[in-house]
């Protein structure tokens, strides 16, 4: 979902209107919170009948509405996109407003490209000549946005630290199969993702031997703390920080991070669309596709990956050390301040967006409405 901010982004720009966001997981109300490129975010269940879900009659009626707009579909698994499709058929979509993502992660490169690839198309139900592409759509990245609140509030965390003004850096060991010791155990031998604990050990001591005062994290969700705390132990080193961070705080936290070393998963994204230079471990995944991209200029370096590698423990310490190095390099030579835009003015006051929450689903329905057509905010229709 962080991906998809850049598409959103573009369309946007494009469209002169934020997007309406149908899509899965319980987290994309807190991606898209804040967003200027997101009007209205709506989250619909993963498995279950649309129709169970208590925001299905708000959404129904919000998609018949959006109306003459345009709706850009970027599901690409088979299983999802007849829901999708009886979603629309549901809410009266003429079809011919919609784009369908033609593209599959890994069949031209990175998946965000095929984002964008996605929003320069037009539906049929438009013309193109209405709505030019602005300049290069390679320009357009993922982003996050942090409220004035959260980082009040961050700062007052740091300072009941003692962190305040100190360089931070950020290590993110796990991935969503470390969240409990049963996935751990059954995972242990298939997980591509997991780098030994020794080898973390020796890139620990590395970062502090070039920071020897830096403030240096192991990173996780709140399930994920008896882990970190079980690896911190393992590693025997006294001065390395566990933090149980969800994705609000990590976002206002990122703001202010040195830099992060992490393998392949979701804060590795949220860390380069913040503007951090990252190094991302990668096992089976392929870094062609998946690497984590921020703003232009922003260093984000993938170590490992096929088709040389299908697994992190192929990767040696000195790779990502020598990786680490390079993109502090190369964040010398960029403002960090003028990579990422602030939130535009706080929009709500310092408070979430409207979001419609619900479960989650494989659903990613990105609708943008052009200038003129009708505007949804909350529950409310405004011309």
């Amino acid at each position: 979902m962080i991906m998809q901010t850049a598409l959103l982004s573009l369309l946007h720009q494009r469209y002169g209107g934020a997007c309406h966001l149908v899509g899965a997981g319980s987290w994309n109300p807190k991606i898209a919170m804040g967003n200027p490129d997101i009007a209205q975010c709506w989250t619909v269940p993963r498995h279950a009948p649309f129709p169970l879900s208590m925001q299905w009659p708000l959404l129904v009626r919000a998609l018949r509405r959006s109306a003459p707009g345009p709706i850009y579909v970027a599901e690409y698994q088979y299983r999802q996109l007849p829901r999708v499709k009886r979603l629309l058929r549901t809410s009266g979509i003429d079809m011919s407003r919609c784009v369908f993502i033609d593209e599959s992660p890994g069949d031209k490169g990175h998946w965000i490209d095929a984002l964008l690839r996605l929003g320069a198309r037009t539906p049929s139900a438009l013309r193109e000549s209405d709505y030019p592409l602005v300049g290069d759509t390679q320009l357009f990245a993922p982003r996050l946005t942090v409220l004035d609140s959260e980082r009040r509030m961050r700062d007052a965390w740091l300072r009941a630290r003692g962190w305040r003004g100190r360089t931070l850096v950020l290590v993110q060991p796990g991935n969503h199969r470390s969240m409990s010791p049963r996935s751990r155990r059954r995972w242990f031998d298939r997980d591509d993702k997991m780098w030994p604990t020794e080898h973390w050990r020796e890139l620990l001591r590395a970062l502090r031997q070039r920071l020897p005062e830096a403030i240096i994290a192991l990173r996780g969700a709140i399930g994920e703390i008896p882990m970190l705390e079980a690896m911190r132990q393992a590693l025997g080193l006294r001065d390395v920080e566990v933090l149980g961070l969800e994705l609000r705080p990590l976002f206002a936290l990122l703001e202010v991070t040195h830099s992060m070393i992490s393998v392949d998963t979701g804060p590795a994204h949220a860390a380069a669309a913040l503007g951090v230079p990252v190094v991302v471990l990668f096992g089976a995944a392929s870094p062609g596709t998946w690497l984590a991209r921020g703003p232009p200029g922003v260093p984000v370096i993938g170590v490992g990956g096929p088709p040389e590698r299908h697994h992190v423990v192929q990767i040696g310490v000195r790779e990502v050390v020598d990786a680490w190095g390079s993109v502090l390099a190369l964040q010398k030579h960029v403002s960090r301040a003028a990579l990422v835009p602030a939130a535009r003015g706080e929009r709500l006051a310092g408070d979430r967006m409207p979001c419609s929450d619900g479960a989650a689903n494989g659903v990613n329905t990105d609708v943008a409405a052009p200038v003129g057509s009708i505007h949804l905010h909350g529950i409310l229709v405004r011309r």
